[in-house]
């Protein structure tokens, strides 16, 4: 069973051990989310800390998926998941937004949880005015598939343009989703 929640501006504060651990987990297991090895705890938790004050102004949305002991081997209701919404600064870009740092940890892959989250931020930012959102990842990831299936559109690759931890340049995917009611519906 697991459960997903948007953080408020205080529950992210003091979530910031929990979302550096994804992190962590993320990058450790090759992931392309930004970040080159080695990189450990103290760093995701200073990252993270620097995103509190777009927490903070509404600019990024954050939801956590939360499980019990019994999913995960792990104290009840860590944080196995996450995904991030930024939503577009400028006036005439108000109905755009992009997801960032969508990780479901390693050992609570395979449940669904990436299509969960990414289905909560979809209907979020319909409800907020936003019916269009990018975002980009490592072409050929598992990611990728998800997004594949789920509705998302590649409009591009471009050779190089990610990095995976250890610095070797990656093929990334740009994606963009046009975002009904239905479709929002139909993907969760």
């Amino acid at each position: 069973m697991h459960a997903i929640a948007r953080l408020s501006a205080e529950e992210f504060g003091t979530c910031v051990k929990e979302l550096a651990d994804l992190l962590v987990d993320a990058v450790d297991d090759g992931a392309s989310v930004g970040f080159v090895t080695p990189f450990g705890h103290e760093a995701a938790e200073a990252w993270w800390r620097a995103q509190a004050p777009a927490v903070a102004a509404g600019d990024l949305l954050v939801w956590v998926c939360r499980a019990d002991g019994a999913l995960t081997g792990s104290a009840t209701g860590s944080a196995i998941g996450v995904v991030g919404l930024v939503r577009a600064g400028k006036p005439n870009a108000r109905h755009r937004g992009e997801i960032v740092k969508l990780m479901v940890r390693r050992d609570a892959r395979g449940r669904g949880l990436s299509r969960a989250l990414l289905a909560t931020a979809e209907q979020a930012a319909l409800e907020t005015g936003v019916d269009l959102l990018l975002l980009d990842t490592e072409t050929g990831s598992t990611a990728e598939h998800v997004y594949l299936t789920g509705g998302w559109t590649r409009y591009g690759i471009v050779p190089g343009y990610a990095g995976s931890p250890d610095g070797t340049p990656r093929d990334c995917s740009f994606f963009y989703k046009r975002l009904t009611t239905r479709e929002v519906t139909g993907s969760a």
